[in-house]
């Protein structure tokens, strides 16, 4: 069988998949833990209890195939090292290392956002070329085509969340003013609206919809801003679809409304935006499938490219 964990700052989930690709067979969840050593043993006990689970389940049995990692941070995926993932106490830490080491399985590491991109792309059944948006803490995308990720050179494709949009904005995590993720970004609202939500963006679209000035004031931001990445996506990489993910897009329907609407005003004043059917391209990600997990696993099964 194949295993896939996404590990986030909070917990793993972890899956074991079935040989269509996706037919999930199992799935745990644990914490993640701090630091290194807590990190690795929780990964460790995830990837246990989902291959346990799956055999029992009758849905698989006998030798461990592979396990990919999806995670937050700086990753090199070919030599499955983990720079900078700070929310999980990882400085520099050989992640696939050290879990083939403690699973007997070779073991892949993978973006977690780029690790989701290719698990939504599968799971939603689509083919040619796709970009997910993933609208969390902060934002950022990964890029799918024909099944495949697209990493580019140096393995920063879809940052576009570090475009500056505005040079006179907020200054960004990055160093820089004014980019996309300071106006469409989880984190950003949290900044913005505060609130005592686990998820202020639920309670900002609710008071917005209420009739709060201030929450439909921020809530057309974030919208537009989501929209700009969009658009951003489509402009310079003419992805025949954008799939909206991560945290914020737990809010289903009136995010993706949102979304077409702010497109559709877009292309009323401009024939060539007009000619792309921005609106028509975006699609959910289906919120009820560890598209991330999955995305994780299926990364796992890819050969190591040539260095």
């Amino acid at each position: 069988m194949r295993l896939g964990l996404d590990i986030g700052g909070t917990k793993i989930d972890a899956v074991a998949i079935g040989d269509d690709d996706t037919e999930v067979l199992s799935r745990v969840r644990v914490a993640t833990g701090f630091g290194a050593e807590a990190v690795v043993a929780n990964a460790r006990a995830a990837a246990l209890q989902a291959a346990e689970a799956a055999e029992a389940a009758g849905g698989g049995a006998g030798v461990l195939a592979s396990v990919g990692i999806g995670i937050p941070g700086i990753v090199d995926a070919e030599r499955g090292l983990v720079r900078h993932a700070v929310n999980l106490g990882l400085a520099e830490v050989e992640l696939g290392a050290a879990l083939a080491e403690r699973l007997g399985a070779p073991v892949r590491v993978e973006n977690d956002v780029n690790a989701a991109s290719l698990g939504a792309y599968h799971l939603l059944g689509l083919d040619g070329s796709m970009a997910y948006l993933n609208l969390g803490t902060g934002l950022a995308a990964g890029l799918v085509n024909g099944g495949t990720l697209w990493r580019g050179a140096r393995g920063t494709a879809g940052e576009i969340g570090h475009i500056p949009i505005d040079p006179n904005g907020e200054q960004c995590a990055c160093g820089q003013r004014g980019c996309l993720e300071t106006i469409a970004s989880g984190g950003w609202i949290a900044r913005k609206w505060g609130g005592s939500a686990a998820l202020p963006v639920l309670e900002l679209f609710d008071a917005a919809d209420a009739g709060d000035p201030r929450a439909i004031a921020l809530r057309s931001e974030l919208i537009d801003g989501a929209a700009a990445g969009v658009r951003i996506l489509v402009l310079t990489c003419d992805v025949e679809t954008v799939v909206v993910g991560g945290g914020v897009s737990n809010l289903g329907g009136r995010l993706l409304d949102g979304l077409r609407a702010s497109l559709d005003r877009q292309a009323l004043e401009s024939r060539f935006l007009a000619s792309l059917a921005l609106s028509s391209r975006v699609r959910l990600v289906p919120l009820d499938r560890p598209v991330a997990a999955v995305g994780a696993a299926l990364s796992g099964a890819e050969p190591a490219r040539a260095a």
